[in-house]
């Protein structure tokens, strides 16, 4: 896994400047500890515009700091 991101997601993001809480879950799907620093450092991107209020943000932070412990510790 790269830190590559879906041309489609890409796409809508730079045509209607939204970012969706489905975006960040699909991210999510499949993550292992083995790709948790990617994944972190893919929806920090995606979020990395958004107001702290937004709902988006919100589930991305709650998920980087989800990935970030067993990323460090090589625990879920």
């Amino acid at each position: 896994m790269s830190e590559a991101e879906d041309p489609r997601r890409v796409a809508r993001k730079l045509q209607t400047h939204e970012v969706t809480v489905e975006d960040v879950r699909e991210l999510m799907g499949a993550s292992t500890p083995h790709f948790a620093l990617q994944l972190r450092n893919r929806i920090a991107k995606l979020i990395s515009d958004l107001p702290a209020d937004h709902p988006a943000r919100i589930e991305g932070e709650r998920e980087i700091a989800r990935l970030e412990r067993p990323a460090l510790s090589g625990l879920r």
